[in-house]
């Protein structure tokens, strides 16, 4: 009787799924199919949206669904919590792969192989085939034959190479004809935020990322080979929540890349699989991720953000096969350990000083350089008196072990968010006459530095902005001379430069035939309050805010610094907004690539500064540009808006 029982139970609760399935396949003809599509693909009305539902819980899409995006056309439907659940249930059965649909293929190439297996994609003029050992050829039509394709100088890392210098030896595009350049393909990225990545290429595959997620593109058309997707965690707090993802690094066949709950995972670079997946921080402790990893001899390292947010920094290293932590380097200390005694008050509890953006690395010293943020509370030292070590710092860290070599702190006890995350980069070229390795960064604090990376001796710190008033100097000793007392107060007080800072995180360059360093920078002002604040768990913990000054909006202005002197050799002022993040590239061309303050991706003279060529995209820029050799053509990629724009010459 109890068997029966249960089996009739069985078979109720499969007509109850099947009654409630039949019902969302309504709901979903009648108000979803007619843009996009019975089978959620596409239509006339409205973009394919199968590939999204997997990206977002039930709450997320009853959310999406009931509020639409009028902007977009999609209009917001009112369903009782039963529709809703009965159309998210159908929904999900959209999501599985059709079978017996997959496209299988046979060509031969013009080197006279028979390449056999799966097509992703295929046109008239090119396709890519997935083979059966899972590696991706990228492949040209001639005739009725295949041309192998690839590229000639990839680029495996957020900045190209691990030296944190956005500099590249092609000369291909140069000042004689990058007026010639050109548009030659765009992806779009859906449902995103305005992206903050970096393009990455190897093999001819170009990787690309928002909140976790990252494509897999054909570097020479664009063309999607896969896709790579997680939900976005609810009840995050910090920058992540907001989606940003700045990029991967490349090792391998590996791809490594950070998610929006600071847990670093590594895929398949050639299908996209999750090969392991490593926790760096509880997220719920105000921890979360946004930058790109650095790939670094058998390691990964990476840092997380959380720093407004009081989460506790560190960098942490782990095994590219594993995932398994091989080290970990706090950034400040606990109560009662070495440099506590620079931290004196209840912030050292909720420090900061988080390492969120990507370092850099030097294979000769084997040493990791990593760039530390501000210290919390940001905009109020009252709880944390003294230099708060190893806050607004640059540190230098065995490659194997971890251990600190040395450090240089740029802004002891900080109380203006001026974290020192900007890139380090490292150069090796002759010093006053001898040679020597180098650690060049336009700091947020408004001067520019020159460390010796062997030992972190302070060579050079000159101001590289006009509106510079918290100090007079660096003095000697590498530690700044303040101009009086210009901490925030609760009334507010006005400091130069602003809160974004002199610069920020957007890349640098430096021209090693020029000498010249070149960088984005901001002449802005403005008026910085303190606020008592307690740290809770799902809050923020800056301490004040910054105010803009009426009339006063600062300027963006792209500056090239001569390293030896720190003297300003030319500067092209961009009237706009002030509001753009983009980068520097420089090129053994003689050209500088940035991101214009207008929205234009803009070329100049590396030597003069004199502008040669623009391309408006009416974006803020939140990303930099970098270049790569396909199939014998240098490219120039960028993030703009939720697009990435590949330029290359036309004849």
């Amino acid at each position: 009787m109890t068997k029966l029982f249960f089996a009739v139970s069985l078979l109720a609760a499969g007509n109850l799924l099947a009654q409630d399935l039949d019902s969302g396949r309504r709901q979903f003809e009648n108000r979803c199919a007619g843009c996009h599509g019975g089978d959620a693909n596409g239509g006339e009305l409205g973009p394919p949206i199968v590939e999204r539902i997997p990206s977002h819980d039930d709450k997320e899409l009853a959310g999406i669904i009931r509020q639409g995006f009028p902007t977009r056309g999609m209009p917001a439907f009112s369903l009782t919590d039963q529709e809703m659940a009965q159309l998210i249930a159908f929904a999900r059965t959209l999501n599985q792969p059709p079978k017996g649909e997959t496209i299988r293929g046979k060509v031969e190439t013009t080197e006279g192989m028979t390449l056999e297996g799966v097509i992703l994609n295929q046109n008239s003029d090119d396709m890519q085939l997935e083979t059966a050992d899972h590696r991706i050829h990228l492949l040209r039509k001639v005739g009725d034959r295949y041309r192998p394709v690839t590229s000639q100088t990839d680029w495996t890392s957020y900045n190209g190479d691990l030296s944190g210098n956005r500099y590249s030896k092609l000369d291909q595009i140069n000042k004689t004809n990058v007026s010639k350049l050109a548009p030659q393909w765009i992806f779009s990225l859906p449902n995103t935020s305005p992206l903050e990545g970096t393009p990455t290429v190897m093999d001819g595959i170009m990787y690309v990322t928002s909140a976790n997620e990252s494509y897999a593109l054909d570097a020479g058309s664009g063309r999607q080979i896969w896709h790579y997707h997680r939900v976005r965690t609810r009840g995050l707090i910090g920058n992540a929540a907001g989606g940003i993802n700045r990029g991967v690094a490349l090792a391998g066949d590996r791809l490594f890349m950070v998610t929006d709950n600071a847990h670093i995972i590594a895929l398949n670079r050639f299908n996209g699989e999750l090969l392991w997946e490593t926790e760096m921080a509880d997220w719920h402790q105000n921890y979360n991720a946004t930058s790109a990893p650095l790939a670094v001899a058998n390691l990964v390292i990476s840092g997380s953000a959380g720093g407004d947010e009081g989460a506790r920094g560190f960098v942490a290293a782990f095994d590219q096969e594993t995932g398994k932590e091989v080290w970990r380097f706090w950034n400040a200390p606990k109560p009662g350990e070495p440099d506590a005694e620079t931290w004196k008050g209840s912030d050292l509890n909720h420090p900061g000083s988080v390492s969120w953006f990507t370092g850099s690395y030097d294979p000769e010293l084997d040493t990791v350089y990593w760039q530390t943020g501000n210290p919390g509370n940001d905009l109020n030292g009252d709880n944390r008196g003294g230099d708060d070590l190893h806050s607004c710092s640059i540190l230098a860290l065995d490659r194997k072990t971890g251990r600190l070599k040395w450090y240089y702190q740029f802004t002891p006890h900080d109380v203006w968010d001026w974290d020192a995350t900007e890139p380090a980069v490292l150069v090796d070229t002759n010093w006053q006459g001898q040679p020597r390795k180098l650690l060049l960064q336009a700091n947020r604090n408004g001067f520019f530095y020159v460390l010796d990376r062997t030992d972190g001796k302070l060579l050079l710190a000159k101001p590289f902005v006009k509106m510079l008033t918290w100090a007079k100097e660096i003095g000697p000793d590498g530690r700044p001379v303040l101009n009086g007392d210009l901490a925030p107060s609760v009334a507010g007080t006005k400091v130069c430069p602003g809160l974004e800072g002199a610069a920020n995180w957007f890349s640098t360059s430096f021209n090693p035939a020029t000498g010249f360093y070149y960088v984005q920078t901001l002449d802005k002002c403005e008026i910085f309050k303190k606020t008592p604040m307690e740290w809770e768990a799902g809050k923020g913990y800056m301490g004040g805010s910054p105010h803009m000054i009426p009339g006063e909006p600062g300027l963006k202005i792209l500056r090239a610094i001569d390293i030896q002197s720190g003297k300003i050799a030319w500067e092209l002022p961009e009237p706009g907004p002030a509001r753009s993040w983009g980068g520097t590239l420089s090129t053994a061309g003689g050209i500088v690539i940035f991101g214009e303050d207008s929205g234009a991706l803009a070329a100049a003279d590396a030597v003069s500064g004199q502008p040669l060529w623009r391309f408006q995209t009416s974006q803020t820029w939140k990303a930099s540009p970098m270049t790569y050799v396909f199939d014998g053509k240098q490219y120039v990629a960028v993030a703009s808006g939720s697009n990435i724009i590949s330029f290359g010459l036309v004849e």
